[in-house]
């Protein structure tokens, strides 16, 4: 029943329990990063789905109000719906709203993420089929979706208490997508729920990159087929990435601090290469996130690793 990782569940917990003994967290920090958030969250967000502006001009967007000549105003209207999507999930959380996860909060986040892209069906479920360009997934028929929906939050209210939550989270995220219950913004509502139930245990906002796109459906699509292990790993090391980044500019004295460094640079100074330790980063094995395109790790990490890898052989 269980797919997310031990290893994996194990350093998330303990870095969620590292970030809450530094609380109270300072202020102005923690602000800044929030904000770096939900920025970054909103151009990958969008840009999975085909957005074509940069992070920095989802920032112009979004914190400016800068229109970017020669981007089509859809692209505007969807990273300002997305930023408003997140207030309403800030929102939720600050108040302390618990078992929020229901039919009426997913409708409502498809609702602000598509009111001003197609008014006529934002919120609104699905009335015919549809076709995903690109996946062997064909969702189930119009008429099964409010029977389906009400089965998912049956499904929730069942495990909330079983699974971990970056567990209920990504299995969430997939069941959503999975029934496509909307025309349009399947992707964007399913993200941000799964990030309800993160938030509220204690978590950061957790982004998939869109670097990250291929592997994203690719797992995505193994999950189809009832092989939920590679996605919810993979969603997991999303909480990971999100925790290390926190970590790393809050911790509040450089005995805290790990140092993260290029691979390449980790390389020079161990026995592995640097395609070895990027082949255990893309696997779990070694503590590591990215930043762009590059994947980061520490000297303690891989020590850590070696440590739990001669455990395992005695």
């Amino acid at each position: 029943m269980y797919a997310l990782n031990k290893n994996i569940q194990k350093r998330i917990d303990d870095k969620l329990k590292t970030l809450d003994s530094f609380r109270p967290l300072p202020a102005s920090a923690v602000a800044k990063l929030k904000e770096q958030f939900e920025i970054e969250m909103t151009y990958n967000s969008n840009a999975i789905e085909g957005n074509s502006l940069t992070l920095k001009e989802t920032y112009l967007v979004i914190n400016e109000g800068l229109t970017i000549k020669g981007k089509p105003l859809k692209d505007h209207i969807e990273a300002k719906s997305h930023k408003e999507a997140l207030n309403y999930l800030y929102s939720l959380v600050e108040k302390g709203k618990h078992n929020t996860i229901s039919e009426n909060f997913i409708r409502s986040l498809n609702q602000i993420v598509m009111r001003d892209i197609d008014r006529e069906w934002a919120g609104k479920y699905r009335n015919s089929g549809v076709i995903i360009g690109g996946a062997d997934h064909t969702p189930p028929d119009a008429l099964e979706i409010p029977n389906l929906m009400r089965n998912l939050i049956g499904w929730i209210k069942n495990n909330q208490k079983k699974l971990h939550p970056a567990e209920l989270a990504s299995r969430l995220h997939h069941k959503l997508v999975y029934i496509h219950p909307f025309f349009d913004g399947n992707g964007r509502t399913s993200r941000l729920a799964m990030n309800i139930i993160l938030m509220q245990s204690g978590f950061p906002l957790v982004i998939v990159l869109k670097n990250d796109r291929k592997k994203y459906y690719q797992t995505l699509s193994q999950a189809d087929k009832e092989n939920y292990a590679p996605f919810v790993n993979f969603i997991g090391r999303a909480v990971e990435r999100t925790l290390d980044i926190y970590l790393k500019v809050l911790a509040p004295d450089k005995k805290n601090k790990e140092k993260f460094i290029l691979l390449s640079q980790l390389a020079k100074n161990s026995r592995f290469s640097e395609k070895y330790l990027n082949l255990l980063a893309r696997s779990g094995k070694l503590e590591a996130h990215k930043e762009g395109r590059n994947w980061l790790s520490s000297k303690e990490a891989l020590k850590r690793y070696l440590d739990n890898r001669e455990r395992k052989r005695k």
